[in-house]
């Protein structure tokens, strides 16, 4: 997919190498890799262990036994692989209404929002209370075979317009984000057909923003079929940047390797319409891939030629095990790095670099370290006190999943950093498929909250003999 994207986007730039055993070198992009000396108004060391029950102190009674209800559930590997088949056969059993009044107050209410807008405000009232930000999320996602026609394309549209109106609207953060997944907006299909069509051909960044601006391109190796279903594409994606910009930050899902090179095109021309004088429009790297740092270092070499900000969501990925056996399937080399530790080495490297352009060119570049893994967050923490970067300054902030890491995402917070938690929201049947998909794509993380289940424990354990002395 590297490769895809330096021939198609960079084809006229001189295009980065990772140089010796892969390691990141910062000097060449321009910028001096980071160097120990004396911290400026540091994070006190015991903080950063993550270990402090307080945390949760602000939950409710209710909330520290669900969690704990919930945890225990998903640490049974049996049901975390198997969760979508269980769902849909207690549906069948149940019946629709039934299974919906069983799954709200539990795992449902553990992972979503709500489905009404006063229902999803209780939530950000609630998560306002903390000093964390909502980052919604609709839960509207395809892949292929599952591509239903216009229509429901149109829809999803108006349901993403209806997020940016919510993000902007209320008084939820001062700084609010929403996340964008573009097979909501064109379909699967399409995308694999151009990440192919990008191994030969050329789509100029220029000529996908006419597009937007509604002029009838004609896009090489497409049908007339699919040329026109592009353009209706386009031009959803440009109805949603024209109703964030200045308004609401839009971060772009990654999704599968064989469309990746597609939506990250798209991506691109977005930022290169919209992100004239902030990031509005943000890219996800996926660093659980061999070529992730590379494609962050493009991106980078990208937004200086194009001039537009460059907006970067960086995360381990969630897509591992289809990745994988696909790869198995049609014999071709595994896109997941060999080892967890070279996937830390990718994510922590690519922080590294944003890092050093963030404290250089603060307006410019942006980070969401959208990360559950406490050792890169102690990194990012110890980076930007040694760079000088404001914990709340909008450069660089931190992101995890509603419902889950929140002893990481509360003690940041009480820190004075900027914390997002990203929030689905909609029915029962709305959030099931989105919810089986993370459950399955999170399943080792999961499978290893047992230090969030301790800490949950620790403070039950604390209001019930704070509750005994007091009777006494």
């Amino acid at each position: 997919m590297s490769s895809v994207l330096r021939s198609c986007m960079l084809h006229h730039l001189q295009p980065l190498r990772i140089m010796g055993a892969r390691m990141l070198t910062l000097e060449r992009v321009g910028f001096a890799p980071i160097r120990s000396h004396e911290l400026k108004d540091p994070v006190p060391p015991d903080l950063l262990t993550f270990k402090d029950p307080r945390a949760f102190q602000s939950k409710s009674w209710w909330e520290l036994i669900r969690a704990l209800g919930v945890f225990r559930l998903c640490s049974y590997p049996v049901l975390v692989n198997n969760c979508g088949k269980l769902m849909s056969f207690s549906r069948a059993v149940l019946g629709k209404r039934v299974f919906a009044m069983v799954l709200r107050p539990f795992v449902y209410a553990q992972f979503v929002a709500g489905e009404t807008e006063s229902e999803i405000a209780v939530s950000m009232e609630k998560m306002n209370s903390l000093g964390l930000h909502p980052m919604l999320a609709v839960p509207i996602e395809e892949d292929l075979g599952e591509s239903s026609g216009e229509k429901r394309y149109d829809d999803n549209l108006a349901a993403m317009l209806e997020c940016v109106r919510m993000s902007h609207s209320n008084a939820w953060s001062k700084d609010p984000m929403m996340q964008l997944k573009i097979t909501a907006l064109v379909s699967a299909e399409l995308c694999v057909k151009l990440t192919s069509l990008l191994k030969k051909q050329h789509y100029d960044l220029d000529l996908l923003v006419r597009a937007m601006d509604r002029e009838d391109i004609t896009f090489p190796g497409l049908s007339e079929t699919e040329n026109t279903h592009f353009l209706l594409g386009l031009n959803r994606l440009n109805q949603i940047g024209e109703a964030s910009v200045n308004k609401v930050r839009v971060l772009v899902d990654a999704e599968y390797t064989y469309m990746n090179p597609a939506l990250s095109l798209v991506t691109m021309a977005m930022m290169k319409k919209f992100n004239r004088d902030s990031a509005w429009i943000w890219n996800t790297y996926q660093c659980y891939l061999k070529e992730s740092r590379d494609l962050v270092l493009d991106a980078i070499r990208l937004s200086v030629d194009q001039s537009f900000c460059l907006g970067v969501k960086l995360v381990r990925g969630a897509y591992m095990d289809k990745e994988k056996k696909l790869a198995k399937k049609e014999g071709r080399e595994d896109p997941i790095n060999q080892s967890w530790e070279h996937t830390n080495n990718s994510y922590n490297g690519s922080l590294e670099v944003m890092l050093n352009l963030i404290s250089q060119q603060p307006d410019r570049y942006k980070i969401i370290v959208a990360t559950h893994n406490e050792e890169s967050v102690r990194k990012a923490v110890t980076w930007m006190t040694e760079l000088g970067i404001a914990r709340d300054g909008g450069s660089v902030c931190f992101g995890q999943l509603l419902g889950m890491c929140d002893h990481v995402s509360l003690t940041l917070a009480q820190q004075g950093f900027s914390v997002y938690k990203s929030v689905p929201y909609g029915s029962v049947d709305d959030t099931l498929p989105y919810l089986v998909r993370r459950a399955q794509e999170n399943r080792t993380v999961l499978q290893g909250i047992r230090k969030e289940r301790d800490l949950l424990k620790q403070e039950l354990r604390r209001r019930v003999r704070e509750k005994i002395t007091r009777s006494k």
